[in-house]
């Protein structure tokens, strides 16, 4: 009988323990950290298209063209990573009043550039090569994780900056330790896009047509601390 009361004080000790652990004072903050970046690579969606009456006809067009503008990717540079076939596609658009097959024939490839100062003179042979479209242009930088990384830092010590105002303004309080730490972070950058007929782009080749500015890499976080009283 006697073991088993100690074996009941003990575990309702422990609870107690544990409510008195979950009972502390704390404060929870949201932290969060910018870094501005320079792009040095940009990613562009481009594509070829074709139409006509004939399926077949249509098709063949719309590979001549592509295989042309591919072989200049190529000519450029590009690495064979760093393009990809994105889509293709080839639809039956009926006119219901003129009673007459129309076919829509479309290629699209993803290219990411990673020498910036190459964009206009690519862009400018793109178009001479076949391409008709161009959109979703996206500026990236090659060290988005150590960007990253930075941002997260700044993001904790932003937290922790305004924890400790709280807890001077109060001034009976000091930080003790973080609790817990929740990562809100998003990948959420700047990505213009940009929906326009390739061939309107053809009197600016030469010109300098690209302004990346700059991304911005933030980080957000949610952080609990624990408090004690000052003696």
């Amino acid at each position: 009988m006697k073991k088993n009361l100690i074996i009941a004080l003990t575990f309702f000790m422990a609870l107690g323990q544990i409510h008195a652990q979950d009972s502390k004072s704390m404060i929870t903050v949201v932290g969060e950290g910018k870094v501005k970046v320079v792009p040095d690579q940009v990613s562009i969606s481009i594509s070829v298209e074709s139409n006509g009456t004939k399926a077949a006809d249509v098709k063949k067009e719309n590979d001549s063209k592509v295989d042309a503008v591919l072989k200049y990717i190529k000519k450029m540079g590009i690495a064979k990573e760093d393009f990809q076939t994105t889509r293709v596609s080839l639809n039956d658009q009926y006119d219901y009043e003129k009673k007459k097959h129309n076919y829509f024939a479309v290629q699209s490839i993803q290219i990411l550039i990673k020498d910036l100062g190459m964009y206009d003179q690519l862009m400018a042979g793109l178009v001479e090569s076949g391409t008709n479209r161009i959109g979703n242009i996206n500026f990236q930088s090659s060290k988005i994780e150590s960007h990253k990384s930075q941002a997260r830092k700044l993001a904790i010590q932003n937290a922790k900056a305004k924890a400790q105002d709280y807890v001077d303004a109060l001034g009976n309080l000091k930080l003790h330790y973080a609790h817990t730490i929740v990562d809100n972070s998003q990948d959420n950058y700047p990505q213009p896009r940009y929906e326009m007929m390739a061939m309107k782009m053809a009197d600016v080749a030469g010109n300098e047509t690209l302004a990346p500015g700059e991304i911005e890499v933030t980080a957000n976080v949610s952080v609990s601390f624990l408090l004690e009283y000052k003696p």
